[in-house]
């Protein structure tokens, strides 16, 4: 379980980095939101690139899930993970629910940034 941030790079890349929640007072002290919504995913099929919608959290609930960068890198992410999802722009990246279960989120959408 863990926290991470995707996010597009100045070349307009995706990229992630993990987060250190203890040393993320914005996280601690509370984030505007604007609405949740829950996601299921089969296994297997492939999500091609696409930026974020917005920005927002996304939390496996069960099931993982391999989101794929334009570098050729892969991470994969299980349940109780939690992703600040910031790529808005650029090509975006690709997602996939592995196993055989299928996998099931919540996506927290959060109010723009003033």
């Amino acid at each position: 379980m863990g926290a991470y941030r995707m996010y597009t790079d100045p070349e307009g890349h995706a990229r992630w980095e993990v987060v250190d929640v203890a040393k993320t007072p914005t996280w601690l002290e509370g984030l505007d939101t604007t609405s949740i919504r829950f996601g299921f995913r089969e296994p297997g099929i492939v999500q091609d690139w696409h930026p974020a919608p917005q920005r927002q959290f996304v939390i496996i609930l069960s099931g993982q899930l391999e989101i794929g960068f334009e570098d050729g890198s892969t991470q994969i992410f299980g349940p109780g993970d939690a992703r600040l999802v910031e790529d808005t722009t650029g090509k975006g990246h690709t997602t996939i629910a592995l196993g055989n279960e299928p996998c099931i989120t919540a996506t927290i959408g959060l109010k723009d940034q003033q």
